[in-house]
């Protein structure tokens, strides 16, 4: 086998599609399909599963990607490290990220980036924090966003901005008369729509609760959703309340559609991090971008 069959297989499995993976690796269709055949016979085993409109990885094709990608990455960050000039060979930057940063920390790093460093080329997969974690140990993506930490190895954490969780109602009179209550034991009366399992935001809402004494078992949790928008609707017109992100409840709070009250012995929130796998060299371009992340960090703070 060769990088250029690997480097074919990678795109293919990325992209699902063989046209599209040809397109981008200015390739005949033909070639590609001949790299991944080539593949196939050497290995003696099936990589993809082909429908009608995209194909799959298969388990052995799963477990080839990861490898394949290491190779194809580490290709990149060679031709990057010896090029003379600083700004060829750039490989560019892919990011994953979790709800919150995604939606409303990580467009105005990007802005930043991009004024800094015009024509970096820039992925996004957005994920719950677990996805992001395991995107960053199998070195799917370059950096991650994550409001929880996950102990993984060769994992980097890097705390830039400090995020308070709320609890949510309808903007009701009923509601409002708690407004002044020492504590949240009424929790335990009411109906909880919760995040979905894996988000950083709901096992940092399960963590502070049970800080604040109210032991979860005692929650009557009705629902589980993965979108906060959802979710916010969904208060406001008065199914349950919630814990969410100040940054996520922000806009209907000030509009009046819902009320926020601070969870009790919360001091500073929890840490929305920038996270790296340590075992792999960073390329300028992802240097620079975790300088941008840094330096927008203390102006947060």
């Amino acid at each position: 086998m060769n990088l250029k069959q690997l480097e074919a297989f990678v795109k293919v499995a990325e992209l699902r599609n063989y046209s599209k993976a040809a397109k981008q690796m200015y390739l005949t269709q033909p070639t590609v399909s001949a790299h991944i055949f080539s593949l196939e016979k050497e290995l003696e085993t099936r990589l993809f599963i082909r429908s009608t409109k995209e194909v799959y990885l298969t388990d052995e094709g799963k477990m080839l990607y990861k490898y394949a990608k290491e190779m194809v990455d580490l290709e990149a960050k060679i031709k990057e490290s010896f090029s003379r000039n600083e700004e060829a060979g750039s490989s560019g930057i892919t990011i994953a990220a979790s709800t919150i940063p995604s939606q409303y920390l990580l467009p105005g790093l990007l802005s930043e980036f991009s004024k800094k460093y015009p024509g970096e080329q820039i992925k996004i997969m957005e994920a719950d924090s677990g996805g992001v974690v395991e995107s960053i140990v199998d070195h799917r993506v370059d950096v991650g966003f994550t409001g929880t930490v996950l102990e993984k190895k060769h994992c980097t954490y890097i705390p830039f901005y400090q995020d308070e969780l709320v609890i949510i109602t309808p903007n009701t009179e009923k509601y409002r008369k708690r407004k002044n209550a020492s504590d949240i034991a009424w929790l335990k009366e009411e109906n909880i729509i919760f995040r979905e399992e894996g988000s950083g935001t709901r096992k940092e809402a399960e963590k502070q609760l049970v800080a604040a004494g109210i032991a979860l078992e005692e929650l009557k949790v009705i629902a589980s959703m993965e979108n906060q928008e959802t979710i916010k609707n969904s208060v406001a017109q008065g199914m349950g309340i919630s814990v969410l992100s100040k940054l996520a409840a922000t806009e209907e709070v000030e509009a009046g559609k819902l009320l926020a009250f601070t969870i009790p012995g919360t001091t500073g929130g929890r840490s929305i991090n920038l996270v790296y796998n340590k075992n792999y060299p960073l390329t300028k371009t992802v240097q620079r971008f975790i300088k941008v992340v840094k330096e927008s960090g203390e102006s947060f703070r």
